[in-house]
C-alpha cells in the first residue's frame, strides 16, 4: 500500500491557481521531510519544493520560486502545494515524496526520498 496519496490536480488556465494536497497514511509523519516533484511530458523527474519535518524550513526550485508555496499540517499528516501564476510549462504529473529524517533539512536530491505517491496530473492550458 502506497503511504502517500496526492489530490487536487486538474486543468487550469495560464495565470490561474491550483492547490495540491498529499496525505501520509503511516505513523510518524512529523519525522519526515516532504517534497513535491514533477514530470513534464517527455522529460525527467524534477524536484519542485520541499519542507522540513517541523515546517520551519522551505525550499523551492528557481522555476517556481515566488509562485508556489509549500506547507504542512502535522496534526493531519498533510502536505500542500499552493500554485499561483501558473504557466503552461508547469504542466506535468506532480508527485508527493517523503524522506524520514527527524530534524533533517530539506533536500532536492530525489533518491533521498523513500516514499512516493502515484501522482496527480496538472495541466495548464488556455
Amino acid at each position: 500500500q502506497v503511504p502517500l496519496v496526492e489530490s487536487g490536480g486538474g486543468l487550469a488556465q495560464p495565470g490561474g491557481s491550483l492547490r495540491l494536497s498529499c496525505v501520509f497514511s503511516r505513523f510518524g509523519f512529523g519525522d519526515y521531510v516532504m517534497s513535491w516533484a514533477r514530470q513534464a511530458p517527455g522529460k525527467g523527474l524534477e524536484w519542485v519544493s520541499g519542507i522540513s519535518s517541523d515546517g520551519s524550513e522551505t525550499a523551492y526550485a528557481d522555476s517556481v520560486k515566488g509562485r508556489f508555496t509549500i506547507s504542512r499540517d502535522n496534526a493531519r499528516s498533510m502536505v500542500y502545494l499552493r500554485m499561483d501564476s501558473l504557466k503552461p510549462e508547469d504542466t506535468g504529473l506532480y508527485y508527493c515524496a517523503g524522506n524520514r529524517a527527524p530534524a533533517g533539512r530539506v533536500t532536492s536530491i530525489l533518491r533521498d526520498y523513500q516514499h512516493w505517491g502515484h501522482g496527480t496530473q496538472v495541466t495548464v492550458s488556455s
